[in-house]
């Protein structure tokens, strides 16, 4: 299928988001139907290819319909963009670009919108507001879908006597140069993070500190509330912690912070 010529687009909305995750992983929500309708409604469909077909079906049951001009794995995608009803404007009477750039936090989204009007382009402004910010919680939930194992693992080694495995488990969930705050830490570094670890089993022997209630994450970061116990299973103490993720998922910077 030839894509639809368009007319004069003078008028345009630009906006960028960071999204934290890698940038293949945000390209198949340009690429698979169900990621794609995971932010844009049930119903959405995409199909991949020059001229392929674009159905947007939003959850308040309006539909939106155009075709890819161009699309560039991992990078670019351009598509038309206009809504089934005709109005405010139809099918093809618009052109969307996204490209996406590799950042050290995750992906660097840029969107640009061009309509034949200015009074079409401003009816869209919050809607695109919207609709990116549901786009990058989608893509960083999957992206980090492994935070709590993450969080357990390393709330783990808090209490792990052997110093190979302590050491090894930090290197899967934590990055090299992994940052840690809280009431008794203040440290950078995952040497120097070993290095505290140790001398919390000294001045803490026996206790162990284990996660209370389920992981909230969102873009990139996450909230989990522990307990700290002693041998016998008394509380010795219970907090928060806050995690943030690189976009491979490992743990770049943890504060904690201790309510009891």
């Amino acid at each position: 299928m030839t894509p639809t010529a368009l007319p004069a687009l003078p008028h345009a909305l630009d906006r960028t988001v960071l999204i934290h995750a890698p940038r293949e992983g945000v390209f198949r929500y340009f690429t698979d139907s169900r990621r794609f309708a995971a932010w844009w409604g049930g119903g959405s469909t995409i199909d991949p290819r020059p001229g392929g077909a674009v159905r947007i079906r939003y959850p308040n049951g309006v539909e939106a319909a155009g075709q890819i001009l161009e699309i560039e794995a991992p990078e670019r995608i351009v598509f038309t963009y206009g809504y089934a009803s005709g109005q405010p404007i139809p099918p093809g009477a618009s052109r969307v670009t996204v490209a996406l750039f590799e950042e050290s936090d995750g992906t660097r989204l840029e969107l640009r919108h061009e309509f034949a009007e200015a009074s079409v382009r401003d009816q869209h402004v919050g809607g695109w507001r919207y609709q990116l910010a549901v786009f990058a919680n989608v893509a960083a939930d999957e992206a980090h879908g492994g935070a709590t194992m993450r969080i357990d693992r390393w709330l783990a080694t808090w209490s792990e006597p052997d110093a190979a495995r302590r050491a090894a488990a930090l290197r899967e969930v934590a990055a090299d140069d992994v940052l840690f705050h809280d009431r008794h830490g203040c440290v950078a570094g995952r040497g120097e993070l070993e290095a505290h670890l140790v001398a919390v089993a000294q001045f803490f022997p026996g206790v162990r500190l284990e996660r209370a209630g389920e992981v909230r994450h969102c873009q990139g970061e996450a909230l989990a509330d522990w307990v700290a116990r002693a041998v016998d299973g008394a509380e010795r103490g219970r907090g928060t912690n806050l995690y943030r993720f690189a976009p491979d998922g490992r743990i770049v910077a943890v504060t904690g912070f201790w309510t009891a």
